[in-house]
Order: C-alpha cells, then sequence, then structure tokens
C-alpha cells in the first residue's frame, strides 16, 4: 500500500467555512425530517386511524432499519465518489421523502416516506464528517465535529418547533383541512414544511468545491476507478443470501463460512430467548392486537429483536466482507482496541441519549400537566440551546487538550461521562417543571460534551480513505444499540412499572459507571492506537498486525 503526500493545500479558509456551514445545515436537516414524526403520532393515528404498533414501526423500526443498512454502502461511496454531490443527491432525496408524507392517506404511503427518508439521510455523517476532515486543519477537529453535534441540537428543536407550531396554526386557519391549500390538514403540511429547506440546500451543495482527500493529513490516496461497483458490491455484501455469494464469489476460507454461520445461529438464539423472556414480563402484549389487525400473527417485543437481530447479523457480514474486500480498512477498523472501544462507548451512550430523548416530552405532559404544544415550545428550545452552548465549550476545549496530550480530546468525553449521571438522576427527580428545566441545564450541559471528541477520534484512527467506511461502522452499531434498545427499554420498564416514566429514565443512568470505565480505557489506548495507524493498514494478509506484537 502506497500513500502519498498531496501537493500543498490551504485549509480552514473561506471556502472551509462555506462548507462548514452547509454542513452543519445539512445534519440539523437530517434530524429536522427524522424527528418531526415524533410530535406528530397524535394529529396522525386521530386522523388515520393508525395504530400504536404501526406508529411505532414508523418512528423506530422502518426508519432505523433502512438507515442503518444504507449507512454502509454510503459510507463506502463517500470514501470513493465526489462527496458534496452525493450529499446534494442524497439531501434532495430524502426532502422529497419527507414531502410525500404530506400527501399520505394511509400507513402505506407513510411507510414508504420514512424508508425513503432512511436511505437517505444514510450518507449524511459519513460524507459531512470526511469532507470536512479534509477542509481543516487536523488540529481544529474537535471544532467541526463540535458544529456537528451542535447540528444536532438545531434539529431537534426544529423539529419540535415546526412540527407544533405549522399543525397549531394551520388546523386554527382550517379545520379538517377544508378549504386549504390542497386540502392538507395540519399534519400533512407540517411534512412538507419541513422538507422545502432541503431543495435550496442541495443545490448549493451541488455547487460546492471537492476538497482534496487527504490534504490535512499529508495523505492523497489513490483515485478509486468504481466507486458505485464498490458501493453496491458492499450493499450486496451485506444481505442474507448475498453474503454467502460473496464468500464463494471470492473463494472465503471453511473459518469465515464457519464464523459466519455460528454467528447467525448464534444471533437467531438470542432472538429467541430475548423474546420469550420480554413476552414473560408482561402479562398482555399491547402492540399485539394492533399488529393482527394487519393480518400479521407479530408481538411488539417479536418484531423488535427480530429487526436488532437483523441488523446485528449485516454487521457480522459486512465486517466478514470488508476483510475479504480491503484488508488494510478491516485491520484499522476491525483490529483497533481503541475503536473498538471508542464504537462501545457510542453505542452504549446513545441508548440512554435515545431513550430520554424519546420519552422526556411524554414525561414532561404526563407528569406536568403540560400541554405537547408547550412542551415543543419550552422544552425543543431549552435543548436547542443548550445542544449549541455545551458542543461549543467541548470541542475547542478538546482541541486545546489534544495539543498539550496525545489523545487528549477523550479527557473530554471521560470528564463528561463521569459528572452528568448524578445530575441526571437528580433531574428527573425534580418536584415542579421549573426545577425540572433548571436541573435539566446542568444536566444537558454535561452530557452534550462527550460527543464532539468521539466524532473526532473517530477520524484520527483511521486514513482518509476510510473516514466513510468508518462513519457508517459507527452509525450501523449506534443505530442498532442505541435506537433499538434505549426508547424500547425505557418504555417496557414504564410497562413494568404502571407507567412511571421517571423511575424508567431513571433506571437507564444504570448504564453509566460501565461507560465510564470503557471511556477510561479508552484514553488510555488511544495514543497508542493513533501512532499505529499506518503500521496496521500496512500488514501483511497472512499476518495481522495488531500493535500488540
Amino acid at each position: 500500500m502506497s500513500e502519498a503526500a498531496p501537493a500543498t493545500v490551504k485549509l480552514g479558509g473561506k471556502a472551509a467555512w462555506y462548507a462548514l456551514v452547509l454542513i452543519v445545515l445539512v445534519q440539523a436537516m437530517s434530524l429536522l425530517d427524522r424527528q418531526v414524526l415524533a410530535i406528530l403520532v397524535p394529529r396522525i393515528r386521530a386522523d388515520l386511524g393508525v395504530g400504536a404498533a404501526e406508529m411505532g414501526l414508523l418512528y423506530g423500526t422502518v426508519f432505523a432499519l433502512f438507515y442503518a443498512i444504507f449507512s454502509l454502502p454510503l459510507g463506502r461511496l463517500a470514501d470513493g465518489w465526489i462527496r458534496t454531490k452525493l450529499l446534494s443527491l442524497s439531501i434532495l432525496g430524502w426532502s422529497l421523502m419527507t414531502a410525500l408524507a404530506g400527501f399520505a392517506s394511509g400507513f402505506g404511503l407513510l411507510a414508504l416516506s420514512r424508508l425513503g427518508v432512511g436511505i437517505g439521510e444514510a450518507s449524511a455523517q459519513p460524507a459531512g464528517m470526511s469532507l470536512l476532515a479534509d477542509s481543516f486543519p487536523k488540529e481544529k477537529r474537535g471544532m467541526t465535529s463540535a458544529a456537528m453535534a451542535i447540528a444536532v441540537a438545531l434539529g431537534l428543536g426544529a423539529a419540535l418547533f415546526v412540527g407544533a407550531v405549522v399543525v397549531e396554526n394551520w388546523d386554527a386557519a382550517w379545520p379538517g383541512g377544508a378549504g386549504a391549500p390542497l386540502g392538507l390538514k395540519g399534519w400533512q403540511a407540517a411534512f412538507i414544511v419541513a422538507a422545502l429547506p432541503g431543495l435550496p440546500l442541495a443545490w448549493l451543495l451541488w455547487r460546492l468545491p471537492e476538497p482534496v482527500r487527504g490534504a490535512a493529513d499529508g495523505i492523497a490516496p489513490p483515485a478509486d476507478p468504481h466507486p458505485f461497483r464498490a458501493s453496491a458490491q458492499t450493499l450486496v455484501a451485506i444481505l442474507p443470501l448475498g453474503v454467502w455469494a460473496n464468500f464463494a464469489r471470492a473463494r472465503a476460507s471453511g473459518r469465515l463460512w464457519l464464523a459466519n454461520l455460528a454467528g447467525l445461529a448464534i444471533i437467531a438464539s438470542a432472538v429467541l430467548l430475548l423474546n420469550r423472556w420480554t413476552d414473560g414480563l408482561r402479562p398482555v402484549n399491547p402492540v399485539a392486537m394492533e399488529i393482527r389487525g394487519l393480518g400479521l400473527q407479530l408481538t411488539g417485543n417479536q418484531i423488535q429483536w427480530i429487526v436488532s437481530g437483523f441488523g446485528a447479523y449485516v454487521l457480522l457480514n459486512w465486517l466478514q466482507s470488508l476483510k475479504l474486500a480491503d484488508r488494510p480498512t478491516y485491520a484499522v477498523i476491525a483490529r483497533s482496541p481503541a475503536m473498538r472501544l471508542l464504537i462501545a462507548v457510542s453505542s452504549l451512550q446513545t441508548i440512554i441519549n435515545y431513550g430520554v430523548m424519546a420519552w422526556t416530552p411524554t414525561y414532561l405532559s404526563q407528569h406536568f400537566g403540560l400541554s405537547l404544544t408547550k412542551v415543543a415550545l419550552e422544552f425543543g428550545t431549552l435543548i436547542t440551546l443548550l445542544g449549541i452552548i455545551g458542543p461549543l465549550i467541548a470541542g475547542p476545549c478538546s482541541d486545546w487538550i489534544n495539543k498539550r496530550l496525545p489523545g487528549g480530546r477523550l479527557y473530554v468525553t471521560l470528564g463528561s461521562l463521569v459528572i452528568y449521571p448524578p445530575i441526571a438522576v437528580w433531574t428527573y427527580w425534580a418536584d415542579d417543571v421549573g426545577s425540572f428545566y433548571l436541573r435539566f441545564t446542568a444536566f444537558s450541559l454535561t452530557l452534550t460534551m462527550w460527543l464532539p471528541p468521539v466524532y473526532a477520534g473517530l477520524v484520527d484512527l483511521v486514513l482518509p480513505r476510510m473516514r466513510g467506511m468508518a462513519m457508517s461502522f459507527n452509525i450501523l452499531t449506534m443505530t442498532i444499540v442505541g435506537m433499538g434498545l434505549g426508547p424500547y427499554a425505557v418504555g417496557m420498564m414504564s410497562d413494568l412499572n404502571g407507567g412511571d416514566l421517571r423511575a424508567a429514565i431513571s433506571n437507564l443512568f444504570w448504564l453509566s459507571p460501565l461507560i465510564a470505565l470503557l471511556t477510561l480505557f479508552l484514553v488510555l489506548r488511544f495514543p497508542r492506537d493513533e501512532a499505529l495507524l499506518i503500521a496496521r493498514a500496512r500488514a501483511t494478509p497472512e499476518k495481522d498486525y495488531d500493535g500488540d506484537r
């Protein structure tokens, strides 16, 4: 493997800052179009008669499954094709699919819309982070990662705001959609309004110059002659049956076949056991009757664990296919202890994050008697402001520490994950909404500081041509573990405790000591693995280099 240094390129200039603004807007739009459904659920159910199970499929399963799966081939495409063009086409596609939901009159079109949004958004983080890593000097990666974290807060707040304000004002002006433009009701108009900003943003991204890949690292990867073919092969190779066809074509070893089949058997057994266990926790599964109404004999728990198991098998297939197709990338991503620790920390922490954010609006409404509109305006504004302030502190602070201490960025993550848990528990036991918001401010400020150094660390642990795949790996695991388990676990614990959301959310924080311990190990290991990056990528297939020999 040969990697030559690129010609001198100006980094961090006006073009880079313009690119940063556009990428932040892309990420914010991603969260807006993804989360706007949550605030619209009551109106959609009342208007279309859609059941709770169906809405759960739309909000979590349908989106998460396609988002996670397509993050891998689109991440591969981001590593070989023009990232600005990929982002432009992606945001155009998912904006149109979001708008499609505005014309839905039943479950089918809503499901198709969410499926399309999941596929389109799958390229946002891999291509965006890769592009920014080549636009700014390496020592500014904490800052650019903070900007991406801020975009998440902007998108979450905007989703609550757009959904609540558009629905309330539209339905007040045209009750029941009578006389409204195109006969749309408030929730339909909200989807279309949420989609509109994506159209001019797609045009601006199409015109954005592509930065020189590897410029900030002094490493110029060779041009990819067939990025679309490689992306398609990645997709085929991670799906059931497709992975076996890939094994046969590549003449994979018997050991690889055995590992795949054994992994499939273990995952299938885990799905059966987890389903039996969770079905036994409740005498009646409230989702089951809704599913039977569609002619399907599946309980909510079965859907949960089948989808989770499918995602786990896709992850196994991807790692094995990567080992066959791109040995250096496999060695860098899968053989690095620091990378494995970083992925574990991200996945476990997002169980807490998704669980908290999915259920806190409902908790505020139930526990303090707030209307959904009031929750959207007050809580949405609060999380937006705090989500901006926290990363603005964490990003530059992590860059400053990193200049003085190898791997120093992750000390900010460690501090965040050690400090916030007791504040979090204290927050959810507030007696009134004013105390809750005050305590939530301290909780959220400390919590939002964990992510920017993780993004920067992920970029630092791989070569420039591998960044899209590394981000996709992180997205896949976080989606399967975090989105797949967090909201579900809170809901299950709430059902088991008579609807007590306060106790259910608080129980999530028992994961925090384990996450903090893993982060400590990551901080200690990171400088060594960052230094071994080139050596690990150059290891021969006959003898993998794991840095411990």
